[in-house]
């Protein structure tokens, strides 16, 4: 008997969410046929059949989250299938009821970031009243879980009663967040954080009256993660915005001259790749951009993993080039290419999804001047480029100076104010900007 077990899905994740078996208890299966699909904070992975044989037995049940190594089914090599129809109910997940990850009802429900969070505090997850929705724990519950509570300090004797006081106020109900702000409060900090959906202070929510036309959409899964990423880069980096204007003439001369060739070889030249190039070359020059913040400390990285933002029919993801610094310009733009297809094809693994040391955000060609995009954590800094377009600009020839039209982009570097400065980061621009203009690239 071969037992199937949850496999490493990155080199952060610890455990997955059976989201779907493609096969029933009975089954005769394929060596490399797909068993079912798992998903995690990043990505959505298919789990393939080690063998050829029958399956003997369907252990994870659908939406049951499973730790790295865990048993998800079990494959008798060799034997012949037979389909049983009562493993039916065990492939489709339950749609009204709330999922379950044992313990007591209503303990031990959440997503699997909160619960390796979890793990990192020393919390038993299944121990804790989840406030989130549906009764799901969120990073706030384990923060609180974790803390100790008050102990009562012993009153001194008095004869005289001491005066009745008022009832204390009752909370007010709230949405609790799903990031952690909880452990961004240091001490003596006092740092309360607004409530989405409910407000801050006096301030209140007006609260959401249908109306006739209105369409509600609720978050996937995606989306959900997308959001909270979001809310938590805003919060945990004061985020500063610095924009250049760069002259892409020479490099659009360049790619020109190139771009036919590469298309005929399945490689297709983009100013994309040009630009990742340019960041590339500059983070080599300029390290301290390639970085990450940990307690009271940050890590200037060695190897340079770039993200590329893709948009994909399920939202938008950021795979990344590992070792950019050593990809040649055609290799870079190659990589781009292999990456963004599979991205769109849903074929991204939680590996290609992770490890991101910088990213490059582009909006496409129906793009605006500039914008000042959110900064992808761990990261410190991320690139967004601006639509290209021509633009009467100052030239010098035979040192007088004339005016001619060339194609232009604003960039714009959203970096992170409690470890990079304006100085560098003005630097760091500015390089991005200078090789582009320069059109300082091999393209081979």
């Amino acid at each position: 008997m071969i037992e199937v077990r949850m496999p490493q899905l990155g080199e952060s994740v610890a455990e997955g969410t059976v989201t779907e078996w493609k096969v029933r208890e009975g089954d005769g299966v394929e060596r490399e046929q797909v068993l079912l699909t798992v998903a995690t904070d990043k990505a959505d992975t298919e789990i393939r059949s080690p063998a050829t044989g029958r399956v003997a037995r369907l252990v994870a049940k659908p939406n049951e989250i499973v730790a790295k190594g865990g048993l998800l089914c079990e494959i008798e090599e060799g034997a012949q299938g037979t389909a049983a129809p009562k493993a039916a109910a065990a492939v489709e997940a339950p749609k009204a009821e709330p999922k379950s990850n044992g313990g007591p009802a209503g303990l031990g429900l959440a997503s699997p970031s909160t619960r390796q969070y979890a793990r990192e505090q020393g919390v038993d997850i299944q121990g804790v009243k989840g406030t989130g929705e549906g009764g799901r724990v969120t990073q706030q519950d384990v923060q609180r879980a974790k803390e100790p509570a008050p102990a009562s300090t012993p009153r001194p004797h008095s004869q005289n009663p001491p005066a009745p006081r008022p009832p204390p106020a009752q909370p007010q109900a709230a949405t609790p967040l799903t990031v952690d702000l909880a452990s961004l409060v240091q001490a003596g900090g006092g740092f309360v954080p607004p409530i989405p959906g409910v407000g801050y202070g006096s301030y209140k929510v007006p609260a959401y009256n249908p109306r006739p036309g209105d369409e509600v959409i609720p978050f996937n899964r995606r989306r959900r993660i997308t959001a909270d990423h979001m809310v938590y880069s805003k919060v945990v980096s004061p985020h500063v915005v610095t924009v250049a204007e760069v002259d892409l003439a020479a490099t659009s001369k360049l790619r020109d001259l190139h771009k036919d060739r590469l298309k005929k070889e399945g490689i297709p030249l983009t100013f994309l790749g040009f630009i990742c190039a340019a960041t590339v070359k500059a983070l080599r020059e300029h390290p301290a951009l390639n970085a990450r913040v940990i307690e009271g400390a940050h890590v200037i990285l060695k190897e340079i993993n770039l993200g590329v933002a893709v948009e994909t029919p399920g939202g938008l993801v950021v795979p990344s080039v590992k070792h950019a610094d050593q990809l040649s310009l055609r290799g870079l733009a190659a990589t781009i290419d292999e990456l963004a297809t599979r991205a769109r094809a849903g074929k991204v693994t939680a590996d290609d999804l992770s490890g991101t040391s910088f990213s490059v955000s582009n909006p496409g060609l129906k793009g605006n001047l500039f914008g000042g995009a959110i900064i992808s954590q761990p990261n410190v800094g991320i690139l967004r480029m601006g639509e290209i377009k021509k633009r009467p600009v100052v030239v010098t020839r035979d040192g007088e100076d004339a005016i001619a039209i060339h194609p232009v982009m604003f960039m714009a570097l959203s970096y992170d104010h409690r470890v990079v400065d304006g100085v560098l980061a003005n630097s760091f621009l500015w390089r991005v900007g200078d090789i582009l203009s320069r059109a300082e690239f091999e393209v081979g």
